[in-house]
């Protein structure tokens, strides 16, 4: 006997299989990728020279191929010009006691130290070391660079402030993102053809920043170089401290109380 055919029988089968096909050509489930990993910088270990175990590093600035370093802590706050050869201040100054130094820059023989808290930012004659005023300072002082007509500065936070040499006046502000995610902890700055290399606090990574968009397109990991600072000083803290020298093509990095501050080699 013939078997006769049922289209309200098929039907549900063929709406279930439409539903399943339209996901737009998707056959992987529904799973979402996961973003690219961020590229790993390489770099080399070059060169080690002293550095004074009592500076609790702030901020690092090259000028006319002097080394500028400004230090924190109440009390125990300075700006320095280095040998860096030896790690001895060949000058300094110590800020008031009531303040606690962050980063520093020098910018067209004016020196920046910034403050942490206490909201005032400090300029000398980079000369004569002579404080030439004190300014206002809207938020908290952490890293401090110049991409050569403006001054960029962090504040902990996933923000880039870039502002008016002279006057501090903001300018603009540029969020800074890794894979899309807001990137907190932004200190020590340094800024080299167009990108912003930034040590991320309480970590021993630096991250390179595209300073036209502030996505995150390079993360260099230097665990090994804060170990060897700690296996000569123990008591060494948390790397801060980055500087590139336009003539020796090198950076150089520190942390607050180590031993040595640490010449590599980075591809740029």
């Amino acid at each position: 006997m013939r078997r006769s055919f049922s289209w309200l029988a098929v039907l549900p089968l063929l709406l279930a299989a439409c539903a399943s096909n339209d996901n737009g050509g998707d056959t992987g489930g529904g799973e979402t990728q996961a973003p690219p990993a961020i590229p790993a910088i390489s770099y080399t270990l070059k060169r080690a020279y002293p550095h004074d175990t009592a500076s609790f590093t702030e901020g690092l600035s090259f000028y006319n191929g002097q080394l500028w370093e400004g230090t924190g802590q109440e009390g125990r706050s300075y700006l320095l010009q280095t040998d860096l050869q030896t790690g001895t201040p060949v000058r300094k100054v110590k800020i008031d006691s009531t303040l606690f130094g962050e980063g520093v820059y020098v910018f067209r023989d004016t020196v920046y130290q910034l403050t942490w808290r206490n909201k005032k930012a400090l300029l000398y004659d980079a000369k004569s070391l002579k404080l030439l005023q004190t300014l206002d300072y809207p938020r908290e002082g952490w890293g401090l660079t110049s991409n050569g007509t403006e001054l960029i500065a962090s504040d902990g936070s996933s923000n880039l402030y870039f502002l008016e040499p002279g006057t501090l006046r903001l300018l603009r502000t540029q969020g800074v993102t890794e894979n899309g995610t807001p990137l907190p902890m932004l200190n020590e700055l340094e800024y080299i053809n167009g990108f912003i290399w930034a040590n991320v606090w309480q970590t021993n990574d630096i991250v390179k920043i595209d300073a036209a968009s502030g996505q995150v397109v390079g993360r260099m990991n230097l665990d090994s170089v804060a170990q060897l600072a700690k296996s000569k000083n123990p008591t060494a803290n948390e790397m801060n401290g980055i500087v590139y020298h336009p003539e020796t093509k090198k950076f150089y990095v520190t942390g607050k109380n180590w031993p040595e501050l640490y010449e590599i080699e980075v591809p740029l």
